[in-house]
């Protein structure tokens, strides 16, 4: 059978998703915890291969099986073997159609800024820091630039794989929080570095380093040269992975970093 989970993880502690030769990657943690309930080696396919530093309230992973466990094994028991860093927050049993990866529709992201002129210990290494003033209003229309279908050439790394740079960005949307800002990007899929590139540009336009219309420019001229250095990956959160109704897949919580004020007035849901 086919078993979808959702994971939940503090990127700090891994070397991105991906399994590596020292084993420090969140799949690494994740499939030795699956064998110690299945007997058996597990190979895990995610929604979204997190780098080193970004982290995920919404991960979404499948692997097949031929033994029989009760959901709460796959939650429960698994958690059991997993350091702190990563949790397993649900288990849902799906048809053999569903992919982790290729069913997804849509994926959100959101990175969070920290705009204060004194850094957090609280938020080391799960927000972004901008110590001068950033001006939400330019950034706001910048992003609106990118919101489409677009060849996102300047926005992606150079390590990038993906076989077309064009993407579709549904919503790019910024919303300040007492002291910090919050970016939320939802596309179809997204390119290696695109969200942290994105910040980027989006913040030298609030420093009022760039005008608005600059971004029209960089992703006109196709050439990352020409954009922002690429911003820290600890303000990254994989947010949400939406697949199709048919799937009964949870919905994630809606949760902000240590340190962030968030009160129950102010919109922390999902802009898709």
């Amino acid at each position: 059978m086919r078993i979808a989970l959702g994971l939940e993880y503090d990127g700090t502690a891994f070397s991105g998703w991906q399994t590596q030769p020292d084993g420090r990657g969140a799949q690494d943690v994740l499939e030795a915890a699956l064998a110690e309930i299945a007997g058996v080696r597990v190979s895990t396919i995610c929604a979204g291969r997190t780098d080193a530093g970004v982290h995920a309230l919404d991960q979404v992973v499948h692997f097949d099986t031929e033994v029989s466990r009760p959901d709460s094994a796959w939650v429960r028991g698994v958690n059991r073997f997993l350091p702190s860093a990563i949790a397993v927050r649900w288990a849902r049993p799906v048809p053999d159609t569903f992919h982790a990866r290729f069913s997804a529709r849509r994926r959100t992201y959101v990175y969070w800024i920290l705009n204060d002129p004194v850094r957090s210990p609280l938020c080391d290494g799960r927000v972004g820091w901008v110590f001068r003033p950033l001006a939400v209003e330019p950034m706001s229309t910048a992003a609106l630039l990118l919101v489409g279908r677009h060849d996102f050439s300047a926005f992606r790394s150079a390590e990038c794989q993906a076989a077309s740079p064009v993407r579709e960005i549904a919503d790019l949307t910024l919303m300040r929080l007492g002291r910090f800002i919050r970016i939320r990007a939802t596309a179809n899929a997204f390119l290696h570095h695109m969200v942290r590139n994105i910040v980027g540009a989006l913040v030298d336009v609030g420093l009022g380093r760039r005008p608005p219309d600059w971004i029209t420019t960089v992703l006109a001229a196709r050439n990352r040269a020409l954009a922002a250095p690429t911003f820290p990956a600890a303000g990254l959160y994989l947010e949400r992975v939406e697949y199709d109704q048919t799937f009964d897949l949870p919905a994630p919580p809606a949760l902000t970093p240590a340190g962030i004020d968030a009160h129950p007035d102010q919109d922390l849901r999902t802009d898709a």
